[in-house]
């Protein structure tokens, strides 16, 4: 019955917030608390960061987690720090050295390894990771000292560059696809350097259209909730912001009626076929519906109205 009870005071609020994740705690622990301050029914956060880590966690409220999975599967920037001569068990700060080597290598060195991951590479997910095996998390199997065998998946690099370089420690920015780990991305610049190398540091500063400036911390939720819930509802972006890459699309009332019902519209000559934005004509976000090739208009994925 408490528990019942505590759920009542939960409320439908939907909408994005960039989230500036501090070092130290989980994605999903961040995502509680996020959830907490505005007692929100339903939310979930889009990419996790390991503790290690922090920077933009993008968090999706109510209706808004309908569409997480298009922030899931944007291109992202990270600013990294490893350590160069040691390598570790779990390839970042966390784990036990197992290796340490003498460091030689110039910045002109550098450049050339930063080459070599230029466009799509291959890499092997850690051990240490949240993938699944067999319906366990491959980083529980580690701390079992078991090892599995990982498909080797295809990334891809856009752009690498040398922020900072001393004698046993590099600093450098990297934008790349979905997937890629920026903790075997720093173990495989140690490979190439030929001696080793483990993440120490790591920020994400952008996640899609989404930039570090946009990111709010924890301390500032904490500080606006005391102020009142309209503060926290204040800072929230619309759905369609983590939908900008699909056309929009308006319909009138009867289709935008028709759609909500479940019934396919066959548009004529639209367009190109594939998902865009639905809106009234009103400017009211409806959902995302997907054009067939024959210009016939079907639901994707539509908000709750009902509510």
């Amino acid at each position: 019955m408490g528990n019942r009870g505590r759920s009542r005071d939960y409320r439908d609020v939907d909408g994005i917030l960039i989230l500036d994740k501090p070092v130290g705690c989980s994605s999903n622990q961040a995502l509680q608390q996020v959830r907490k301050l505005y007692r929100a029914r339903k939310a979930g956060h889009c990419g996790s960061l390991d503790p290690l880590a922090s920077g933009i966690l993008p968090v999706c409220l109510g209706e808004a987690t309908k569409f997480s999975s298009y922030l899931l599967g944007a291109n992202k920037t990270y600013r990294a720090t490893c350590r160069l001569g040691e390598t570790t068990t779990t390839g970042d700060a966390e784990g036990e050295v197992v290796e340490r080597r003498s460091v030689r290598v110039d910045e002109a060195q550098i450049s050339r390894c930063f080459a070599q991951f230029a466009g799509e590479i291959t890499q092997i997910p850690p051990m240490y990771s949240a993938l699944k095996h067999q319906g366990k998390r491959l980083y529980q199997l580690a701390r079992e000292g078991k090892e599995v065998e990982r498909k080797p998946r295809l990334v891809t690099i856009y752009h690498m560059a040398l922020l900072s370089f001393s004698t046993d420690s590099l600093s450098f920015e990297v934008s790349c696809s979905k997937g890629t780990y920026i903790r075997t991305l720093a173990e495989d610049i140690g490979v190439l350097l030929g001696c080793g190398a483990h993440l120490t540091a790591l920020r994400r500063t952008t996640v899609d259209a989404f930039v570090e400036q946009d990111g709010v911390t924890l301390e500032r939720l904490q500080l606006l909730e005391q102020q009142g819930r309209h503060q926290l509802d204040d800072l929230l972006l619309p759905v369609t912001t983590a939908l900008t890459q699909f056309p929009e699309l308006t319909l009138n009332a009867s289709s935008s009626l028709d759609i909500s019902q479940g019934k396919r519209i066959q548009l004529g000559a639209y367009g190109p076929a594939g998902l865009c934005r639905l809106m009234t004509d009103e400017g009211r976000f409806i959902g995302l519906g997907e054009v067939a090739p024959d210009g016939e208009l079907a639901a994707k994925r539509l908000m709750n109205t009902a509510r």
